[in-house]
């Protein structure tokens, strides 16, 4: 299965993005009025400027509780590891295992159009099995 189809599938809105500029307070009124775990930061919702999550929020707020007044901007990651509609589930859930990440922004002709979890790619897998070991199930019992 691609990217793209795990996408149509998914409840709620396609993505919640965050200004550069907004406070990380306002971060995380935004993470738990959509009940998310991070944010995608951009200034148009269209182009990735970062990503930020609530384990960037608690590392830097241990460090400096000053950091919920601060910009978004100060506590993301800018470097973002981004994909398209058509990568393979798989092959993404390969990526984000390797480099431990847990959230992925989708991309279309370079503009932001939804983003998966890690959550997102489990559920799948496990959609998969379940689909498989049923067809497995009604395979034996008929040959019985």
């Amino acid at each position: 299965m691609r990217i793209g189809e795990i996408l149509e599938h998914k409840s709620g809105p396609a993505v919640v993005t965050v200004a550069p500029d907004a406070s990380v307070r306002a971060l995380l009124a935004i993470l738990a009025e959509h009940n998310i775990g991070a944010c995608i930061v951009s200034s148009d919702d269209a182009a990735v400027a970062g990503i930020v999550s609530e384990r960037d929020v608690v590392r830097r707020l241990h460090a400096d509780p000053d950091v919920l007044d601060g910009p978004v901007s100060a506590i993301m990651t800018s470097v973002v590891e981004t994909c398209d509609e058509e990568v393979a589930a798989d092959d993404l859930m390969g990526v984000m295992t390797r480099r431990r990440i847990r959230h992925v922004p989708v991309l279309r002709e370079g503009e932001l159009v939804g983003i998966v979890s890690i959550g997102d790619l489990v559920k799948h897998r496990i959609d998969e099995l379940t689909f498989e070991r049923d067809q497995l199930d009604a395979y034996v019992h008929q040959t019985q």
